[in-house]
């Protein structure tokens, strides 16, 4: 195919067929000839493909995932987050089981979460006068990794997710600089320089035993494996060879074609809408029911702590600028209220 239909081919059967597809490559090294498509394609679906990742392998990826969620739990829980298991130390990164109350946390699945720190200060400075210097260092939270007895296991595990955070917060990156350059707002990549609430969820949805009530959609009625919800920031997402995945499009709910062995998707939520005047859409999306165990890896980039977020790119009041004024007091209050320390 030429270039015009590689990246933004024309519609057929599949609603989302225009969807751009675009080259890793093209993106990291941030030609500006795909800034057009990129845009579109988002406003017109609210998301985009990034295609033929060099060295990267979906399979790979899930084949991992598999085997750490087939563990022996109490193998998992020496690396479950301390509400799970208070006599660990990591309060966000780590195994997240999420099955034990689903009646109350609206969740089916478990997740383990991965962060852009492996190491960090051993301590931080006492200071009353500012309330954000504990945040500060727990946000700095390093990374735990399973440790099974089987150090090839091991070791696979490791390097393959730090290398696969390390494709997705590039793929983020250089998403902000694309829209960045086609909207014209050079300040924008200067609020993600860097990325300490960073985080990356391994996602396994299991096949339902029992079904609660409040999984059913207050939209149409389907049963869900997540509800329909916005994120906050941009989401860079792998949804393997399984389907579930559905977008709001149009006033319905449509299945996603999946990312398979090599493409990821990307999206933005409301946070990131508000920064740049809502000009392109925070898709609502949901997982509905399927009738396997169901992998997925989202990745989430927001911006650095110190990041203004009470204005936009043109200067009007964000909704989130109505309360905060830099991304550390709005992640405070944001981790407080969340379950399973994604955004």
């Amino acid at each position: 195919p030429d270039l015009l239909e590689k990246l933004w081919p024309e519609q057929n059967d599949g609603v989302f067929d225009g969807v751009a597809r675009i080259p890793y490559v093209d993106l990291l090294n941030d030609n500006s000839y795909i800034d057009p498509f990129v845009l579109q394609s988002m406003k017109k679906y609210g998301f985009f493909y990034v295609v033929d990742v060099p060295e990267y392998s979906a399979s790979v990826e899930q084949d991992y995932m598999k085997a750490f969620y087939d563990l022996e739990d109490d193998v998992k829980d020496e690396i479950a987050i301390r509400r799970h298991n208070p006599a660990n130390k990591n309060a966000y990164r780590g195994y997240c089981p999420g099955l034990d109350d689903v009646e109350n946390t609206l969740q089916y699945k478990n997740l383990y979460n991965i962060g852009p720190h492996e190491t960090r200060a051993p301590t931080y400075e006492h200071d009353d006068s500012d309330i954000y210097a504990k945040l500060r260092y727990d946000c700095q939270e390093p990374n735990v990794w399973p440790e099974t007895g089987n150090c090839t296991f091991d070791k696979g595990f490791k390097e393959t997710f730090q290398a696969g955070f390390e494709i997705r917060r590039n793929i983020g990156r250089a998403f902000i600089r694309s829209i960045a350059r086609a909207m014209e707002y050079p300040k924008l990549p200067t609020l993600f320089t860097e990325d300490e609430f960073s985080a990356m969820g391994l996602r396994k949805y299991p096949i339902r035993k029992k079904i609660n009530s409040n999984m059913y959609s207050d939209f149409d009625g389907t049963l869900l494996r997540e509800l329909e919800h916005i994120d906050s920031t941009v989401t860079v997402l792998s949804t393997f060879n399984n389907g579930g995945l559905e977008v709001l499009y149009k006033n319905q709910y449509r299945a996603v074609p999946v990312t398979g062995e090599n493409s990821f998707i990307v999206n933005i939520g409301k946070l990131v809408d508000d920064l740049i005047d809502n000009k392109v859409p925070a898709v609502r999306h949901r997982v509905a029911e399927v009738d396997f165990d169901r992998y997925s890896v989202t990745y989430f980039l927001g911006p650095q702590f110190d990041a203004d977020i009470s204005r936009s790119m043109s200067g009007a009041i964000t909704q989130a600028g109505q309360k905060y004024k830099i991304f550390g007091e709005w992640i405070k209050d944001y981790l407080g209220a969340i379950e399973l320390f994604y955004y």
